[in-house]
């Protein structure tokens, strides 16, 4: 299923999110701390972070902060609140009339078909044709619903707009009716009990060309576990992960970026390998080791990483 908007800036931009900083968008306090902080990807949240009564007044604080604050390199991102809500569409309008060249993502919640993410595209195209916007505003979209993972293949491949979807671990678990005890453990299940579904959007997400994140960890205290969780994360292919908390940030990019000496290494080989195509060859060995099309293959996503660190 393919979008029907036709704008002229259609290709995704490739966008450095290691981590995503989540900050309530009813507070100026923590807003401008996300500003100045080292985070890759800002999102200003309009959901759950926000109370009912106090989310008109929030969409305000929020494009007073786009339009006035240094975000630096920062991606600046949106969450707005669901579809099945009555704030959904003028999140959508106020945020893109306020401070539309100062957006650079909208990120949708509990996505469960491709008709989610079609609606807002059709939103933002309009929008940006009628304001005469010179960008085009992302989107970005969270699987937390059994019915958004069900439909993850033709979620991720619905909109050429769309660039990343982040996996919601905790409305997922109300949405399947997982065991989480009061202090918010998960019950006993051998393993990691999100895997399958992890791995099943990141699937999702790489066949469609777009970016596979995780969620939040909730004890922002637990270095340990948080980077734990970020490498399981790196492993099976997701490019960052959610910070509730600024000390999150470092332990996120640490862990999502590559180490200098193996990037060195892999371009060393994809570099003796160009040359040997150059020749002729096919496969060559360098350093003792069997170097051929899938070992460059294999290569590519730290190399893309590495690139848009600037390592």
């Amino acid at each position: 299923m393919t979008s029907p908007s036709s704008h002229p800036l259609g290709l995704r931009p490739a966008r450095l999110r290691r981590v995503q900083l989540a900050v309530p968008g009813s507070s100026e306090k923590m807003m401008a701390k996300a500003a100045a902080s080292a985070a890759d990807h800002v999102f200003l949240d309009l959901e759950d972070a926000v109370a009912p009564n106090r989310k008109i007044e929030a969409r305000d604080l929020i494009v007073n902060a786009l339009n006035t604050l240094d975000w630096g390199k920062k991606t600046r991102c949106v969450r707005i609140n669901a579809l099945d809500t009555p704030f959904t569409t003028e999140d959508v309008i106020s945020l893109v009339k306020g401070a539309g060249e100062n957006l650079d993502t909208l990120m949708l919640t509990k996505v469960k078909t491709p008709h989610d993410i079609l609606y807002v595209d059709t939103m933002l195209r309009q929008l940006e044709e009628s304001l005469g916007l010179n960008k085009r505003i992302g989107l970005e979209a969270l699987i937390e619903e059994v019915e958004g993972l069900q439909n993850v293949d033709a979620i991720a491949s619905s909109c050429d707009r769309l660039e990343a979807l982040v996996f919601g671990m905790g409305d997922f678990s109300a949405s399947m009716g997982t065991l989480i005890t009061p202090d918010g453990k998960v019950g006993p299940y051998p393993g990691d009990l999100w895997h399958y579904a992890r791995f099943r959007m990141t699937m999702a997400c790489r066949a469609a060309g777009i970016d596979a994140l995780d969620g939040p960890y909730a004890d922002f205290r637990d270095e340990a576990g948080f980077r734990e969780e970020c490498s399981r994360s790196l492993t099976i292919g997701m490019v960052g992960k959610w910070a509730i908390h600024p000390n999150q940030i470092a332990w996120a990019q640490d862990v999502f970026t590559p180490d200098a000496e193996v990037v060195a290494h892999m371009r060393k080989l994809a570099t003796a390998y160009e040359k040997a195509q150059e020749d002729g060859l096919g496969a060559i060995a360098v350093d003792g080791a069997l170097v051929d099309a899938a070992s460059i293959r294999m290569f590519g996503a730290t190399l893309r990483a590495a690139d848009l660190i600037g390592m």
